[in-house]
Order: C-alpha cells, then sequence, then structure tokens
C-alpha cells in the first residue's frame, strides 16, 4: 500500500432502517462509506470491481455498470465515483466512497425508476435506495457520518484549527495602518465625543467597541486567538496590534471588508442607537446589547488598537 494512503481516525456503523453502512472519517476530515457495506446495504453483495468506461476514467462500480442506467450518471458522479483506499484505524487495508456520493449513486436508481427502465433486481435495489435517501433528507449524509462515527464531539476543534490557520500568522506582519480615520471620526461622532485627529490615544472603551464591532465579526475564535497571541502587558496595554498577526491573503482582506461596512453603516445613522439598529440587522449576533449599552467611563486608556 501507499505511503501517502489516508487513515481512519474515527469509525462506526451508520444504521438507516435495517440498512447498515460502515463508515469512517480520515485524517484530512474526509467521510468515506465503506465500499463493501455500500454494496450490500443496496442489495447488490459480491465483487467490489468495476466496469472500465470509455472515457478512461476509473471503472465504474458494477452497481451502476448496467447500460440502462448510463443515461442518468452524470459526469461529475462519473469523475467522483473512484474509492478510495485508506487504512482502517485497526491497521487493516480498506477501500470507501466519499459519503457525499452515495445520495447521488441512489438518485441514478429513483431516476431510472420513474423513467420506467429497471428490470426486477434493480427496483430492488431501488426501493433500498429510496429508505437511504429519505435517512439522509432527515439531517445530512455528513452529519450521519459524524454522529456515527463520534466524530462530531472532535469536529468543532478540528474546524477551528483550520480557521484559525487560514486566518492568522506564525509570524508577526509589519506594522500598516488598518483602521482608517474616517472609523474613529464616525465613532466619535456617534458617541458624542470630541474627536482630536491629532492625538493617538483613544479612550479603553474604543477598544472595547472595536472588539464588538469589527474583531467578533470575525470567524469564531479569531478574536481569542489574537489576544492569546498579543496578550495584555504588566503596563495595561498590548506590544503589537491585532491586524498584524492576520494573514494577507484572508485575515486582513475580510478585517478590511468589515471597516468598509461598519463605515457606511456609522455615516448612513444619525445617532447611536440608529446604528446600533443597523448594525445589529448587517452583522446579527447574539449578545449585541452588552457592549453597545455599557456605560462609557473617561479614565479608561487603551492603546491596542
Amino acid at each position: 500500500m501507499a505511503e501517502n494512503v489516508s487513515k481512519a481516525t474515527h469509525s462506526g456503523e451508520l444504521k438507516i432502517g435495517d440498512l447498515v453502512l460502515k463508515c469512517a472519517v480520515l485524517e484530512d476530515g474526509t467521510r468515506v462509506l465503506s465500499q463493501r457495506s455500500v454494496f450490500k446495504a443496496m442489495g447488490r453483495s459480491g465483487s467490489t470491481g468495476g466496469i472500465k468506461q470509455k472515457n478512461g476514467a476509473h471503472p465504474l462500480p458494477r452497481i451502476l455498470a448496467a447500460a440502462n442506467l448510463t443515461p442518468f450518471i452524470s459526469d461529475d458522479l462519473r469523475c467522483a465515483i473512484t474509492p478510495i483506499q485508506f487504512k482502517t484505524r485497526r491497521g487493516g487495508n480498506a477501500y470507501g466512497y466519499r459519503a457525499e456520493i452515495l445520495p447521488e449513486i441512489c438518485n441514478v436508481y429513483l431516476e431510472a425508476r420513474e423513467s420506467k427502465v429497471l428490470n426486477l433486481s434493480q427496483e430492488k435495489v431501488a426501493a433500498a435506495c429510496e429508505l437511504l435517501v429519505r435517512g439522509f433528507a432527515r439531517i445530512g449524509i455528513i452529519a450521519l457520518v459524524d454522529e456515527a462515527t463520534g466524530y462530531q464531539y472532535d469536529r468543532d476543534r478540528y474546524e477551528l484549527f483550520k480557521i484559525l490557520d487560514a486566518y492568522i500568522n506564525k509570524e508577526l506582519l509589519p506594522w500598516a495602518k488598518r483602521f482608517p480615520d474616517e472609523y474613529y471620526q464616525e465613532l466619535f461622532r456617534l458617541r458624542g465625543w470630541r474627536y482630536s485627529p491629532m492625538s493617538v490615544a483613544r479612550p479603553q472603551y474604543v477598544g472595547k467597541l472595536t472588539n464588538e464591532l469589527i474583531y467578533d465579526r470575525l470567524p469564531p475564535g479569531i478574536k481569542e486567538e489574537l489576544q492569546r497571541k498579543n496578550p495584555i502587558t504588566e503596563k495595561r496595554w498590548r506590544k503589537h496590534r491585532h491586524h498584524q498577526y492576520l494573514t494577507v491573503d484572508l485575515g486582513v482582506p475580510h478585517l478590511e471588508k468589515l471597516l468598509v461596512a461598519t463605515i457606511a453603516l456609522m455615516k448612513a445613522s444619525p445617532n447611536w442607537p440608529t446604528f446600533k439598529r443597523l448594525f445589529a440587522r448587517a452583522f446579527p449576533k447574539k449578545g449585541d446589547q452588552l457592549l453597545l449599552d455599557m456605560p462609557y467611563t473617561d479614565d479608561e486608556q487603551e492603546n491596542s488598537l
């Protein structure tokens, strides 16, 4: 077996009615269904070999190889039907299909049945497909696999790691001005504060509002990771700007889009209550009132933006 074959990190059995599908989640997050269990669930036990396609693509599995099914097989399905080789959690060799493929295979039989081209044995497969499709419609094949394998308990953490990796740099970027003067001018106007363009000192409450308006609108977990990488020092300030840790290809562009949208809403608002309503409608999020309604105190200083 090739060295780059993925390994299963989670495995289990997916039960839909009387049908049982062995499933697994691979180390790259791919959800797969055992090739043999797919055939068995659809009433096609025996060899898992396939019939070679004329275009040289991977052989179609025997369950789709009948000539009367050909008109109902999409080009996308033909390309995606390639079995995935992987190692089971016990170290054995196995083959499976991406979980998303099974509903498409089922639809081939259901469309063929609707066109009245199936033979008697294929009608039995179509009946099994109908049962499977009903099960998928209730929750969704990915969610079903995650529940059956226990991957749902690790999924959120895994997805968070991927998001953090996409948004946050491992190295600090050189400083660049990301928050335009307009942002502070409009924020101060709406709050009824005196704005001095020559001063870079900001009340600490401005930092709290910026977290609420901008950084909290980045994907979940980003603000917390920025705070971890750029903590408040003993002198009560941060050594760097949070945005210096954002990736230039995804993190910074997202920040800039949020700023543009927020400034536009600020300019369209005659007062703070109006802005709050517009902002909450544009960027709905639980707990919006917590910081946006807090009273301001003059004695707080902030140098972290």
